[in-house]
């Protein structure tokens, strides 16, 4: 799904990388976490197989372009905007060119948010307004889902919701699903793999490896 090799960036093009030597092999129906401090560069990555950002060295391939992506607390959205949900996913709909009439309705069952299709978007809490960007990311029925810590901000029990749709989607749907934490619980709780980055370097574990580093460090 994702091969990530030898990977290093930095904004200068020169070292010091923010990140260095890098390298991610995530498969098909496997669910990846990306742990790290503040500052790390795990969204960094992200932007990089997303292709908003560029390797300085090394390379990344997709095996399938089919990605839904949901950005930290919804990068530049205005709240405040008078516009209602299925108005938020119409023009989504639009952007991919979806033929599919059900396509809006059946995001929204996804997310058991079909009640909300005609309320204003600026209205709703921030783990409603999370699931509904969630069923903006999954209108193009993508092959990974990425998220960009996608319970900030939200109360708990929200955020018990929306990590219950995603661990079903992956887990029911075969969904491969990448995702920046800072929720170790959710991570260890959710993920089959976690990937931890320190000082610019990235490794890859097994939910078990990782709860058997824990319990020695």
């Amino acid at each position: 799904m994702i091969e990530i090799n030898n990977l290093c960036f930095s904004y200068t093009k020169k070292k010091p990388y923010i990140l260095e030597n890098i390298n991610l092999n995530i498969k098909k129906g496997q669910y990846v976490s990306i742990l790290g401090s503040n500052g790390s560069g795990k969204s960094t990555l992200l932007k990089l197989i997303l292709g908003f950002l560029s390797p300085t060295l090394g390379d990344i391939n997709l095996k399938n372009n089919k990605i839904g992506y949901v950005p930290q607390k919804y990068e530049n959205f205005n709240s405040d905007f008078p516009i209602t949900v299925e108005e938020v996913l119409k023009c989504h709909k639009k952007v991919l060119k979806i033929k599919d009439s059900t396509a809006i309705d059946t995001a929204l069952n996804i997310v058991k948010m079909t009640k909300y299709k005609h309320s204003l978007i600026g209205n709703l809490s921030g783990g409603q307004r999370q699931k509904i960007f969630i069923a903006r990311a999954l209108m193009g029925e993508p092959e990974l889902l990425i998220l960009d810590e996608p319970s900030t901000g939200i109360d708990i029990n929200s955020q018990n919701e929306i990590y219950k749709i995603i661990s079903h989607l992956n887990s029911c749907h075969n969904l491969t699903v990448l995702s920046v934490e800072h929720n170790i619980s959710a991570a260890l709780s959710n993920s089959s793999h976690l990937f931890k980055i320190k000082d610019g370097v990235g490794k890859l574990y097994t939910k078990e490896q990782y709860i058997k580093l824990r319990e020695v460090i």
